[in-house]
């Protein structure tokens, strides 16, 4: 008698759910799948103590990669220090390692070191074929992340609010926001320590943060 009065509470229970649901589709047919448009890079960024020599917008293989939207690559010196900086803007981004995509990057391969940065986040540090280079994933919300359990935390801690309801229904959002700017800066090794060299990519990588993150591209 139980069961059979449990039973018809969890059927209609269910029913009302699918129901509301088809109902929620058919008013918001777009929901959770937003259309982003690629970011047009600006030729120029404002780097503190550095300056500007050029930059290069990179051309993309929208059907192999087509989680990268837009691609641009900036050139920086410094006291002859040559820095490298590649900006990608990627979608529905959810990696097994917030890293540079296969083929995209040799540095692939080298072995990260994870560090913090108070009032920015996380990013990853390394040496390779005699470059020390800096990583690093900046996120729509929240501060910046590299490996896959920072980046999914970052996901469900600031993407999941009711302040964010009324653009995810109406399609203009996703619920997670997976996007990323994707940052690679390079410089070489010469006769600098790695350390030393982290030193200096941590000085820029903060600036670059502070000047990228607000200008994260609304979907």
């Amino acid at each position: 008698m139980y069961w059979k009065k449990f039973r018809i509470q969890l059927l209609t229970l269910t029913f009302g759910a699918n129901l509301f649901v088809l109902g929620i589709l058919i008013l918001f047919p777009n929901l959770g799948q937003p259309k982003n448009k690629p970011l047009v890079f600006p030729e120029e960024v404002p780097l503190s103590q550095w300056r500007m020599i050029s930059s290069q917008d990179v051309k993309i293989n929208k059907e192999k990669y087509p989680e990268l939207l837009s691609q641009r690559n900036y050139q920086y010196l410094k006291d002859d220090i040559n820095l490298n900086i590649e900006m990608r803007y990627l979608q529905n981004f959810y990696p097994a390692d917030v890293t540079i995509p296969k083929n995209h990057s040799s540095a692939t391969k080298a072995s990260n070191t994870v560090r913090y940065q108070e009032g920015i986040g996380y990013y990853g540090v390394g040496i390779y074929e005699q470059n020390a280079y800096l990583r690093s994933c900046i996120n729509p919300r929240g501060g910046s992340t590299f490996t896959h359990a920072q980046y999914r935390q970052n996901r469900y801690s600031q993407d999941i609010s009711f302040a964010r309801l009324l653009p995810v229904l109406q399609g203009q959002e996703a619920l997670l926001d997976k996007r990323c700017l994707l940052v690679y800066l390079s410089m070489p090794l010469k006769n600098s320590s790695p350390e030393n060299a982290y030193q200096i990519l941590e000085q820029a990588w903060v600036s670059w943060y502070q000047w990228w993150q607000p200008q994260f591209p609304k979907p």
